[in-house]
């Protein structure tokens, strides 16, 4: 059984957007509060978070996050990397380095923006990190086999992952049709879309819509979601039978 939690579903700025007035910003509705975009997939094996941004660590206070075994990279966006000085919490209470998994440029920028959690004469409490490059082929975290999806944020490589039947794809525009094969059966599929209009580096509501049509999931949903996107329950009532836009504290077991 793989349990997913979704930690947020906002783009880089979240949303309410700071100092933005309109109306989606202004809600009180929950389900149009978005922190920064990520989710937790639970197995019997592991516990995993899929990308660490700015507001990791209230993430992993709401869902009282006591225990992590890895963390992989979309790609390295600050919104994406920004909160992983935060696994510190976990190395002391699990007594070993956080395992983080990410393409060679993504480590290389995780590398650069902590630097002083890899120097040789290091500050007593900086992030204990260990490092893992991956590509196009499967890896394992302990004895969970994850595929990697290789997609295009722009001109931008990014990665996606598939673990058992959930596969997971944000800050994308396009995707090779051999990769999107690798997303063929799954269960549930979350993936990207900024908003209604097209924009030039994230599918928009009909892209990601479509894709989720095609795919034929048991259940579609859409996250990485801007403000422009509208109300989270309006939106809803526009989308088909097995379509939603996800939102911040959803629970989906598979």
């Amino acid at each position: 059984m793989i349990t997913v939690k979704v930690l947020g579903t906002g783009t880089s700025q979240g949303v309410p957007v700071v100092a933005c007035e309109c109306n989606v910003c202004q809600s009180r509705d929950q389900k149009d509060q978005r922190l920064r975009t990520s989710v937790m997939v639970e197995t019997p094996q592991n516990v995993i978070v899929i990308d660490a941004g700015p507001d990791f660590r209230q993430q992993m206070l709401r869902e009282k996050v006591t225990r992590l075994d890895a963390i992989l990279i979309t790609h390295n966006h600050k919104d994406h990397i920004g909160g992983i000085d935060d696994v510190r919490a976990f190395n002391w209470i699990q007594k070993k380095p956080m395992d983080i998994y990410g393409s060679e440029s993504s480590l290389k920028t995780i590398r650069k923006d902590f630097a002083y959690a890899f120097g040789e004469d290091k500050y007593p409490g900086v992030p204990q990190i260990n490092l893992y490059t991956i590509s196009g082929e499967p890896f394992h975290v302990n004895n969970d086999s994850i595929i990697p999806i290789a997609a295009l944020h722009g001109s931008m490589p990014v990665l996606g992952f598939r673990i058992g039947g959930f596969s997971y794809l944000t800050d994308a525009s396009y995707i090779e049709p051999e990769e999107f094969d690798k997303l063929r059966g799954s269960k549930v599929v979350i993936i990207n879309a900024l908003r209604k209009e097209q924009h030039h580096s994230h599918f928009n509501l009909q892209q990601a819509t479509e894709i989720l049509q095609e795919l034929q999931p048991e259940k579609g949903y859409i996250t990485h979601i801007s403000h422009q996107m509208g109300f989270h329950h309006e939106i809803n009532n526009l989308l088909p039978s097995g379509i939603e836009l996800s939102y911040d504290g959803l629970q989906i077991s598979l």
